[in-house]
């Protein structure tokens, strides 16, 4: 496997060319090309990450000031969850948060505390000084700290298209991968079917060993040329279209340091704050709402649609290929599959294959059935239990105000393991043993924030009195910690405008 050609750009391509330029960057018999269409724009409507992109993008040597000071980039700690309960039970504009922090020192104690005793007050709030942090509009860090190092758990909201361009450049520079740009209009296959060969319009026929397919929703290789089916998820997931808009912001105004996520009667809404605008999506199920209603409740829920506003209808095709790794072609990032934007999916799977792929990458063609195996088995994994917590979000709503809903709840919706989950959490709050995996790719602590944000409802044996005391002074504790943090770090724009001047500290 000595020539390895990416096809596709974007956010997946670019990151895939990253892992695999580090790994073979003191390698010289093996390149590592980049082929991209130069007539292909990103959609940019604002990307949500998680904090795994942090060890990412430090490990390929990106500064952190860089990358904020190029990508419009601000802070996320959270995901706010609105009106994802009933109003009438949990009152209108209820929420909670999905903290980036993880409870994992205080859940096991704080959880049976708090199901028995702290209904009153949120979840995240007890265990976590990050809740109040979010709440106050702070930063996770302060101008002191050092890159990729923080105060509080945190990832980014940036600008899709200024993200791409920095990783290519740093593949470029830092990892010599040969960027091309030409429009691709046929796929070679040999006799076995594997790949032989692409046929650009502009340079003619190019041929590799490894293909790694990074074009998005058409899937050109593996899909197209190579006829890998594709596994339908809708059954579970019902949103299946979205309306984007990009809303202009001023200087003075606050950016939250989390994603707005509003439930609405046929789905949800995303709102990301970068800093000289917000991305905006209206996620919905076109079989639970029209096309003309979802307009018209985007233009409510953005107080009026000014002219200069050009909503933008995206069609989701909800579910993944049925393998991910075919001969000597591997899908990344869309040409994966797709589920929906809840809880910034796309770039954690992308990242996690691509960084999968790059560590276990075949050498030759003896070991390419193996690791095939290996890798489809694992993302197979991954992605059934990324679809597991997304449905996790509907199907213990309490909100029954429409079919929608409704439906989300009915049993065939819900998939087997995560059925057999909240029979045992109806009964035994969760513990780190039901995640018996490494490649959950969310896991103990981002099913308490949601189960229990959304009040999940687990009986309990009851707790001693000596267990009372000890679990009222930790949370007493935490909420002691959040006050000095309240005090400490800065506001949240005040230190992206710092961060613009000075930088951060290298590491």
């Amino acid at each position: 496997m000595k020539k390895i050609v990416v096809v596709g750009g974007g956010t997946a391509g670019w990151l895939a060319a990253n892992h695999l330029g580090k790994k073979f960057k003191d390698n010289a018999e093996i390149t590592v090309t980049l082929i991209e269409s130069p007539d292909i724009a990103p959609i940019g409507v604002g990307e949500g990450t998680v904090p795994k992109i942090r060890q990412t993008l430090s490990s390929f040597g990106i500064s952190e000031t860089q990358f904020i000071r190029e990508c419009d980039v601000t802070f996320k700690q959270s995901i706010k969850f609105v009106n994802w309960m009933d109003k009438q039970k949990h009152g209108s504009d209820n929420f909670f948060h999905h903290l980036f922090d993880a409870p994992d020192k205080f859940a096991e104690d704080l959880t049976p505390y708090w199901l028995k005793h702290g209904q009153g007050n949120r979840y995240a709030d007890m265990l976590s000084p990050q809740h109040s942090a979010c709440e106050l509009n702070k930063a996770p860090k302060s101008i002191t700290t050092p890159e990729y190092e923080g105060t509080l758990g945190y990832a980014y909201h940036l600008n899709a298209a200024k993200f791409a361009n920095l990783l290519c450049n740093n593949a470029v520079d830092k990892f010599a991968v040969e960027h091309l740009k030409a429009h691709i209009v046929d796929v070679e296959l040999n006799n076995d079917g594997a790949i032989a060969a692409l046929v650009t319009k502009e340079i003619g026929k190019l041929e590799y060993d490894f293909y790694l397919d990074c074009t998005g929703f058409e899937s050109l290789l593996l899909g197209k040329a190579l006829n890998v089916p594709f596994i339908e998820k809708s059954k579970e997931l019902l949103v299946n279209s979205a309306l984007v808009v990009q809303v202009p912001t001023q200087e003075e105004d606050e950016i939250p340091p989390y994603t707005v996520a509003t439930a609405h009667q046929a789905g949800w809404i995303w709102d990301i704050a970068l800093t000289n605008r917000r991305g905006v999506g209206f996620v919905y199920s076109n079989n639970h709402m029209s096309d003309d209603e979802a307009k018209t409740k985007l233009d409510h829920y953005l107080k009026g649609n000014p002219s200069e506003l050009t909503y933008r209808k995206l069609p989701m095709k909800v579910g993944h290929r049925e393998k991910f790794w075919h001969k000597n072609c591997v899908s990344l990032g869309l040409a994966q599959g797709f589920l929906e934007p809840l809880e910034a999916t796309s770039i954690l799977l992308t990242d996690f294959a691509a960084g999968f792929l790059a560590d276990r990458f075949p050498e030759s063609e003896e070991q390419m059935l193996m690791l095939e195996q290996r890798f489809n088995h694992v993302m197979g994994y991954a992605w059934d239990r990324v679809v597991d917590f997304i449905k996790l979000h509907y199907c213990i709503s309490d909100r029954t105000d429409s079919t929608f809903w409704l439906d989300n709840k009915k049993e065939e919706t819900i998939p087997v393991m995560l059925r057999k989950r909240l029979k045992l959490w109806e009964q035994f709050n969760p513990q780190k043993e039901d995640f018996f995996s490494k490649f959950e790719i969310f896991d103990y602590d981002n099913y308490l924030y949601l189960l229990y944000g959304m009040c999940y409802q687990t009986k309990l044996a009851p707790l001693s009195s000596r267990y009372h005391e000890k679990a009222k002074a930790k949370a007493d504790s935490i909420q002691a910690i959040a006050a000095q943090l309240s005090l400490r770090l800065p506001n949240h724009r005040e230190l992206i405008n710092k961060i613009k001047l000075y930088g951060l500290q290298n590491i």
